[in-house]
């Protein structure tokens, strides 16, 4: 065979289970697919399922409900009998509060599930935010100790006044004839640093 021959030639697929589809380009998007269900915005529908679950645990949902159910009850009691939907057992309403119980539990566990995942994310932060300031505490800790041991080395006002008395004294002594040893700073004892300061 020659090299053109063999660039020139297509290669086709071999084996049991190969077909020749069409291969799909990696560089451009997939085609929208077509859904059998319809389509809805999650975080839409969750924040109606915490409206709905806010208002079902009210006083005035409470109040609405138990208006309904007798007035309800009262007009298929006393109504006139060919205006009456639901006769005495009520099984048209007890389906209708069935129907309203199987839509309102979801929806309040879904409601929950929410604030679920806002309270962890706030834990998270704060976990967060407790570490933070704890390594600021730790930092901060640090720096007043070093500043201390710092300011344990310099010299004082005070410490500085009774040094140069100190020194007045001597040289006064010296020129009243008493010859006295000279004392330099560095031979004392540094329990007098401690206590002028």
């Amino acid at each position: 065979m020659t090299p053109e021959r063999e660039t020139t030639r297509e290669r086709t697929p071999a084996g049991a289970t190969a077909t020749t589809r069409p291969r799909a380009r990696l560089d451009q998007p997939r085609p929208p697919r077509r859904r059998l269900l319809p389509e809805y915005d999650p975080e839409a529908f969750g924040r109606l399922s915490e409206r709905i679950a806010r208002f079902l645990g009210t006083g005035r949902f409470i109040v609405w409900m138990t208006v309904v159910i007798v007035a309800w009850v009262l007009w298929n009691i006393f109504a006139p009998r060919d205006v009456r939907f639901d006769n005495y057992p009520f099984i048209f309403l007890t389906l209708m509060l069935s129907l309203q119980a199987s839509y309102a539990a979801p929806l309040i566990l879904l409601a929950q599930n929410r604030q679920d995942d806002r309270d962890k994310v706030n834990l998270e932060q704060d976990r967060k935010q407790n570490e933070r300031s704890i390594a600021d505490t730790e930092y901060l800790t640090r720096e007043i100790a070093a500043l201390r041991i710092g300011l344990g080395e310099v010299a004082t006002r005070d410490w500085i006044r009774s040094e140069l008395q100190d020194l007045v004294k001597e040289l006064d002594e010296r020129e009243n004839g008493h010859r006295k040893h000279v004392v330099f700073p560095a031979e004392r004892s540094r329990g007098r640093d401690v206590d002028d300061r």
